[in-house]
C-alpha cells in the first residue's frame, strides 16, 4: 500500500512538472506570436509609409478615397493642385458626375474606368483620371479607391492655340485667293487672251492650282474647327441611311462624269447618336476619295450591318489601293501615298484626317484595309441606339 502511494505521488509529480513545462513553452510561443505580429504590423506600417513617401515624388496627382468618397490620402502634387485638406470629400475638389459615377461603380465591383473630364474650379481644367480599386486593402484597412490624375489642360490649350493659328491664317488667305481666282476666270473668259499661246499653256495650270489651294484652305479651316470640338459628344438621333443617301445624291453629277457606279442598300433601324452635318462630312470625304482614286467604269459599294451594339458602315472602292507599309499613315494630315497623283486629282492630304477626328468625336472606330491596285475598304463602327 505504501509502495502504491509512493508511485501515485511520483506520477502526479511528473504530470505537474510536464504541465508546468508545457505552459511555459506555450507562454513563450504566445509571446513570440505577439512579438512577430507586432513586428509584422510595424513592417506593414513602415511599407505603407514608404509607399506614401514614394507617392509624394510622383508629379501626377494621387488621391485615395474611402467608400464615402472621403479623402484618406493625397500626395503633395494633389495637395498643391487642389489645395486639399485631409478627410474632405472628393466633391469639394473634383465635382464631375461621370467621375463620381465611375468611383461608385468601382466600389461595387464594376471595372474601373480611365476617363477624361472637364472641371471648372478657378478656371476650366481638363484631366485624364485612372481609377484603381484596392480590394486587398494595400493602402488602408478598409476598401479604398486610388485616383491617378494627369492634368491635360496645357496640352489642350496648346492644341487650341495651334488650331486657332491655322484657322486664322487660313481665313486670311481665303480673301486674296478669291481675288486671284476671279482674275484668272476673267482671263479664261477673254477670247483674245485665251488665244495667246503663252497664256493658253499656263492659264489652266494656274486655275487648277488656285482651286487646289482653295480646297486646302477649306479643309484646314474644317479640321481646325473639328479639333476644337472633338471632345464635345453629339447628342442628336441620326439615321445613317438618310445621311448616306443624301451624300450619294450630291455626288450624282461627278459619278456620272467619271462613269462610276455606287451601290448602297438600306439597313433597318440604322440609327446612332450623332451630328448630321458632321456625318455628311465624313461620308462626303470617303466618297470623294473613292472617286478620285478610281478609274472610269469602276464601282463603289457602301454596305451596312448591325453587329452586337454596333452599326457598321463599309465604303469599298476598286481604286489604286494603298501599299501595306503606308496604311498606318494615311490618316496623318498632309500625308499622301503618291503626291503627284494627289495633286492631279485635287487632293489635299487632309480628307482622312478629318474623317478620323469626326469619327472620334462620335466615339466610333475607323479601320482601313487595302490591296494595292485592287481597292480600299474603310470601315466605320458607331454605337447603335
Amino acid at each position: 500500500m505504501d509502495l502504491l502511494l509512493i508511485l501515485l505521488v511520483g506520477i502526479i509529480g511528473i504530470l505537474i512538472f510536464l504541465l508546468l513545462k508545457k505552459e511555459r513553452v506555450f507562454g513563450i510561443k504566445e509571446e513570440n506570436k505577439i512579438e512577430n505580429k507586432t513586428l509584422k504590423n510595424e513592417v506593414v506600417t513602415d511599407n505603407k509609409e514608404n509607399i506614401y513617401k514614394l507617392f509624394n515624388y510622383i508629379p501626377e496627382a494621387i488621391i485615395i478615397l474611402n467608400k464615402s468618397k472621403e479623402i484618406l490620402f493625397s500626395n503633395s502634387s494633389a495637395q498643391k493642385r487642389f489645395e486639399i485638406s485631409k478627410n474632405n470629400n472628393i466633391n469639394s475638389y473634383l465635382r464631375n458626375p461621370d467621375l463620381i459615377k465611375a468611383i461608385e461603380d468601382a466600389f461595387i465591383g464594376k471595372n474601373p474606368k480611365d476617363l477624361e473630364i472637364e472641371v471648372k474650379n478657378r478656371a476650366m481644367q481638363r484631366m485624364n483620371i485612372t481609377i484603381y480599386f484596392d480590394s486587398n486593402n494595400l493602402f488602408f484597412n478598409e476598401p479604398n479607391c486610388l485616383l491617378f490624375i494627369r492634368d491635360l489642360t496645357e496640352f489642350y490649350k496648346f492644341q487650341e492655340l495651334k488650331s486657332d493659328f491655322v484657322a486664322n491664317v487660313s481665313h486670311e488667305l481665303r480673301t486674296p485667293l478669291q481675288s486671284i481666282k476671279m482674275g484668272l476666270e476673267t482671263f479664261e473668259n477673254n477670247e483674245s487672251l485665251k488665244n495667246n499661246s503663252e497664256i493658253k499653256d499656263f492659264l489652266p495650270v494656274m486655275i487648277s492650282q488656285s482651286e487646289r489651294m482653295e480646297n486646302l484652305i477649306r479643309d484646314l479651316l474644317s479640321l481646325s474647327k473639328i479639333e476644337l470640338q472633338e471632345h464635345i459628344r453629339p447628342t442628336h438621333e441620326i439615321d445613317l441611311n438618310n445621311v448616306i443617301e443624301y451624300v450619294i445624291k450630291t455626288h450624282e453629277k461627278i459619278l456620272n462624269k467619271h462613269q462610276i457606279q455606287i451601290q448602297f442598300k438600306k439597313v433597318n433601324d440604322f440609327k446612332i447618336i450623332g451630328d448630321n452635318d458632321k456625318l455628311i462630312e465624313i461620308f462626303t470625304n470617303l466618297i470623294d476619295n473613292a472617286i478620285k482614286y478610281s478609274e472610269k467604269n469602276k464601282k463603289i459599294a457602301i454596305s451596312g450591318k448591325k453587329e452586337n451594339n454596333l452599326n457598321i458602315v463599309s465604303v469599298t472602292d476598286e481604286g489604286v489601293g494603298i501599299p501595306k507599309e503606308y496604311l498606318h499613315r494615311v490618316t496623318e494630315r498632309f500625308f499622301t501615298v503618291d503626291p503627284s497623283k494627289s495633286r492631279s486629282v485635287g487632293g489635299t492630304g487632309l480628307g482622312l484626317a478629318i474623317v478620323k477626328h469626326l469619327v472620334s468625336q462620335h466615339r466610333g472606330e475607323m479601320n482601313i484595309t487595302s490591296v494595292e491596285n485592287k481597292g480600299t475598304t474603310i470601315e466605320l463602327k458607331f454605337n447603335s441606339l
